[in-house]
């Protein structure tokens, strides 16, 4: 697929919501909003942290997510007594395990390779647009040596979108934290990539995003095996080797 590697790419906004919801996050967690508090208003935090209204609205929707605050309607945003959190599926997920990523790159196999079947048949030209950005924003972090996490999840999460079918993103975004393996499994530091991770990313992605233009389901359920197979392999070839916990 030709691309236009040296147009500008807009930010990834992802990483701009992971900002702001782990900022609300921490002044949740140290006590600044006490359960039954009011949390700054939309155009507040808008305002404070220089973003749109949908990036702030994504981040309200994580910290809702975490069972952290609750949306009242046309009262505003409230926090919540983290002690009366009910437990959830994945919060037992640690990445800092190579058995638990092998888990859930199990889990994302059987998810993912339909969702970038329904994709190439139901995505909208916006759709489309969005996942060729995602696309192109890892290029660019590859290109110039920056971390890829965030943009590597947006992709994923951009094919999700475009299933037309809201429960693939809701499932990428309930098991956010662990979607992306760290590089501390292969001894690394704290947020990098494990250090074979992106050597064949682009050229799988790419295959991925070729099938989904030409409306070819078939082809875009396999390409996505095999991108999501190759890691997989990976990380099992990591625990016979010995790796981090398992």
């Amino acid at each position: 697929m030709k691309q236009n590697v040296g147009a500008a790419i807009p930010p990834v906004r992802e990483s701009m919501v992971d900002r702001i919801s782990d900022a609300l996050r921490r002044e949740l967690q140290a006590g600044r909003f006490q359960p039954g508090d009011r949390l700054p208003s939309e155009n507040e935090l808008t305002r404070l942290h220089s973003v749109s209204r949908a990036v702030v609205r994504e981040a309200i929707a994580a910290l809702r997510a975490d069972g952290l605050v609750e949306a009242r309607k046309g009262a505003g945003v409230f926090a919540l007594d983290p002690a009366q959190r009910e437990s959830r599926p994945f919060d037992d997920l640690t990445t800092a395990r190579i058995s638990s990523v092998i888990e859930l790159l199990e889990l994302r196999t059987a998810c993912e390779i339909e969702s970038a079947a329904l994709a190439a048949a139901r995505r909208s030209p916006s759709q489309l647009e969005a996942i060729l950005d995602a696309h192109h924003a890892v290029e660019r972090c590859l290109r110039n040596g920056q971390p890829t996490r965030d943009a590597d999840f947006e992709f994923h999460l951009a094919i999700a979108k475009a299933t037309q079918n809201r429960r693939f993103p809701d499932f990428l975004q309930l098991i956010r934290s662990g979607i992306i393996p760290r590089g501390e499994l292969q001894g690394g530091q704290p947020g990098e990539r494990p250090r074979d991770y992106n050597l064949h990313l682009q050229e799988e992605h790419s295959r991925i995003v070729d099938a989904i233009l030409e409306g070819d389901g078939a082809a875009a359920a396999q390409r996505m095996r095999e991108h999501l197979r190759g890691s997989l392999e990976r990380y099992q070839e990591l625990l016979r080797a010995g790796g981090s916990a398992n």
